[in-house]
């Protein structure tokens, strides 16, 4: 029995699970769901979705277009390669145009309007495979005039194996070779997004106010995902998932698998909204110890900017303090980390630690 026993579609689900499989009827490739597309699946506010999702590394025309000869040349039997996989490669054409992510959705979450929040967290995420993909393709990544040399896609076939502390991803020193860097799995989905409004799909690559491809490493068990909904009924959809990503993916990808992952969709009134984290204009991410503003902008700079705007206002409107005084504590106490810079638009995250502001009286918060 390998490490990670191989979860094919429907495989274990629960019959008492409202569950989404991701085939060629439920998923798109390389485009994000708009206002114009039909809900996949309509479930209430408070609602566990188990959703399996795919990842595209593997399914891509520079990998072959076909998931089991690709991992089977990596020595993968036929039965551990997925099912929806080798489906959504034979059944589905995607334009070389648009983005290379399979993304599973759209969700219409009943009640959300345009001036609410959907609160998207994140319960559980199970690897469905034993190995991940980790790419670079030329012209991208943090350094596309360097790497790859010679200008061919370098697609890295990444074990999973069991390390003392849990499951580890594997790479070899040397290619070919059998000494191993081994670092932990950290599961998360790098798409978490709501439909734009109007008929046309957005291109999956670029991360916005919609969400979509934010890349925020950050969104593991227990996160949770807060976007602005653009549309009736939200139409939440998911996709890229990961295995494990540094802050800043700078070979493009980081390394991306299959995941089954169930999460919570609620919506979040714009009342509350405004009263708990303000008037939000783009993805809030929160954690246990802490809210996460974002920053999006194809200048690395400006998106640095963005984000410390984000983190000023959220402070404002959540506790209450003074610009200056908001200004002040950022710099002295809160990370602002890179979540990616591969994706047209690259992205800064804020870390505030929400435990430094028990001591702050009632009075004073909003």
């Amino acid at each position: 029995m390998t490490v990670v026993p191989t979860l094919h579609q429907g495989m274990h689900v629960r019959p008492d699970e409202t569950y989404l499989a991701s085939t060629p009827d439920t998923v798109l490739w390389g485009r994000l769901p708009c206002a114009a597309d039909e809900p996949v699946l309509r479930i209430a506010s408070g609602t566990h979705v188990t959703i399996d999702t795919v990842s595209h590394e593997g399914l891509l025309a520079d990998q072959g277009s076909d998931p089991l000869a690709f991992f089977g040349g990596h020595g993968v039997a036929p039965d551990d390669v997925l099912d929806d996989a080798i489906a959504i490669a034979r059944e589905l054409t995607r334009d070389p145009a648009d983005g290379p992510h399979v993304v599973t959705g759209p969700i219409h979450v009943e009640g959300a309007a345009p001036g609410d929040l959907l609160a998207i967290t994140v319960l559980s995420t199970t690897p469905r495979v034993p190995y991940g993909v980790i790419s670079n393709r030329h012209g991208r990544g943090a350094l596309p005039d360097e790497l790859p040399r010679g200008g061919e896609t370098v697609s890295v076939f990444t074990p999973v194996a069991e390390g003392p502390d849990g499951l580890v991803g594997t790479l070899p020193v040397v290619e070919g070779g059998d000494r191993l860097v081994e670092f932990p799995l950290a599961p998360f989905l790098g798409i978490m997004g709501v439909a734009v409004a109007g008929d046309e799909r957005p291109h999956s690559v670029p991360p916005g106010a919609h969400g979509g491809n934010i890349d925020i490493n950050l969104l593991q068990v227990g996160a949770t995902l807060y976007l602005p909904v653009q549309v009736p009924g939200a139409l939440a959809y998911v996709g890229d998932p990961h295995f494990a990503q540094g802050d800043g993916e700078v070979a493009l990808t980081a390394l991306e698998a299959s995941l089954r992952v169930t999460l919570r969709f609620d919506v979040v009134s714009r009342n509350r909204a405004l009263a708990e984290l303000g008037d939000l204009t783009g993805p809030l991410v929160r954690t246990d110890d802490y809210l996460i503003p974002t920053g999006m902008d194809p200048d690395l700079d400006e998106a640095m900017r963005c984000c410390v705007r984000a983190a000023i206002a959220l402070i404002r409107a959540r506790w209450g303090l003074d610009e200056h005084l908001a200004y002040a504590y950022l710099s002295a106490a809160t990370d602002f980390d890179i979540s990616q810079v591969v994706d047209q638009v690259c992205g800064v995250h804020a870390r505030i630690r929400v435990a430094d502001f028990d001591g702050v009286p009632r009075e004073a918060r909003r």
